[in-house]
């Protein structure tokens, strides 16, 4: 087999590119900035200026940087991108737009396929970084016009949480904030009982989906689960075993 170079690219193997965040908290295994979440190499790039509370606010002022944070992961050989905050929705339309390879920016995007997997009439819980940001304009803006099979529940009033992830103190305590995520996820099920599965919107939850799956029973997608799915598309192997 021959290979060849690619213009420009010094670096090879990454097919995942993951846009992140100004952002300085804890990002443990599991979560979507910590590169040994998973089984293949991904490739990040941050985006200066571009902090929580933007994206909190939906702020759009770092879009030339997003853009170029995505065309810098392109040059470098990824095949698809992706990014670590969910309400990054915001740049999904204008990235798909200037860039030729596929655009993934948020976990939202899943929200169709659970829907049409999940038994008919049953809703998709969501447990988002903060519900009172997480608007029908941000869910729309990833190509979903039906919202009314949706329950949402937030964590900005959960104190471990909010001082890890929306304050950035620094520190993370994984105990306390697994106790808030799976009481957020349990209270929503106790109160819409017609849910049939969970999406974590916020790329530092997937460390926490196995306990809100524990005790609520039910399918959990997140950022991995999406992020797994895209790399199966994008790097196919061919077929292993035996008969």
């Amino acid at each position: 087999m021959k290979y060849h170079r690619k213009k420009g690219q010094v670096s090879y193997g990454e097919a995942i590119g993951i846009i992140l965040l100004d952002s300085e908290a804890p990002f443990i295994p599991g979560d979507v900035a910590n590169a040994t979440t998973y089984d293949f190499p991904v490739r990040f790039q941050r985006v200066e200026g571009l902090t929580v509370q933007k994206m909190m606010d939906h702020d759009k002022s770092s879009l030339e940087r997003v853009i170029q944070a995505a065309e810098l992961l392109k040059k470098e050989g990824v095949r698809a991108i992706t990014s670590d905050c969910g309400f990054m929705a915001l740049y999904q339309k204008e990235l798909r737009e200037k860039l030729e390879i596929p655009i993934f920016l948020s976990s939202l995007l899943q929200i169709p396929f659970i829907g049409e997997i999940i038994p008919v009439g049953k809703t998709i819980g969501i447990v988002t970084a903060n519900g009172r940001s997480l608007t029908e304009d941000v869910i729309r803006m990833c190509g979903i016009n039906q919202v009314d099979n949706l329950v949402i529940t937030g964590l900005e009033n959960e104190p471990n949480f909010s001082s890890a992830f929306l304050d950035e103190e620094g520190f993370v305590d994984t105990e306390e904030v697994e106790k808030e995520v799976v009481g957020k996820a349990v209270q929503l099920q106790r109160e819409n009982p017609d849910i049939g599965a969970i999406l974590l919107e916020c790329s530092v939850l997937p460390p926490y989906a196995e306990a809100v799956h524990r005790a609520t029973g039910l399918p959990v997608f997140d950022f991995v689960t999406m992020i797994n799915y895209v790399f199966s598309a994008v790097v196919r192997e061919s077929g292993r075993g035996f008969m």
